[in-house]
């Protein structure tokens, strides 16, 4: 579509955000919502497929987050890697996470640290297995290389980024 493309044909988020220069950032915008509500339904299938139907797509977050690399963690790292500012939502998933026995947790000194537990790393295994069943399979017929993902993947860090950025100038206003 060219720069001067027909405003009522033109695929965003909201046309009174579409209008004049920079319109392109909405199209963006719409994408991310879609792709972000997508990603959200997809987390809390497969994770129903692979056996619990009681986690939000935050508390799904968390447990891989907890799960990665098999390192403990504390609140304020799972913040960090998500890029959650809120940090109560955060520890409301961990205390449900905890509650389901899904995660254990240590004090050591000042900090608690969060690991998986046995159950909890066996389901983050089982939603491993239904996203390479169900994703992964069909993720190979986009036609699309590992270089090209990784570029996609490297845009939108830098595109939050931006939103960050942004969203300091906005709350200095």
């Amino acid at each position: 579509m060219s720069e001067n493309a027909d405003p009522k044909r033109r695929i965003v988020s909201s046309r009174h955000l579409s209008e004049g220069e920079g319109w392109e950032a909405s199209e963006v915008e719409y994408g991310m919502i879609i792709a972000y509500n997508a990603f959200s339904r997809w987390m809390t299938r497969c994770m129903s497929a692979a056996g619990n139907t009681d986690l939000t797509p935050l508390e799904i977050l968390v447990l891989h987050n907890t799960n990665h690399r098999g390192r403990d963690k504390r609140l304020t790292d799972i913040c960090f890697l998500l890029n959650i500012e809120d940090t109560h939502t955060v520890n409301y998933a961990l205390r449900k996470l905890m509650k389901m026995e899904l995660l254990s947790s240590e004090k050591r000194g000042k900090e608690v640290f969060y690991s998986t537990s046995k159950t909890g790393a066996d389901l983050c295994e089982a939603y491993r297995q239904v996203r390479n069943r169900c994703f992964l399979d069909g993720l190979s017929h986009l036609d699309m290389t590992g270089n090209e993902m990784r570029e996609i993947a490297a845009s939108l860090r830098t595109l939050s980024g931006q939103y960050d950025q942004a969203s300091r100038a906005a709350a200095s206003l």
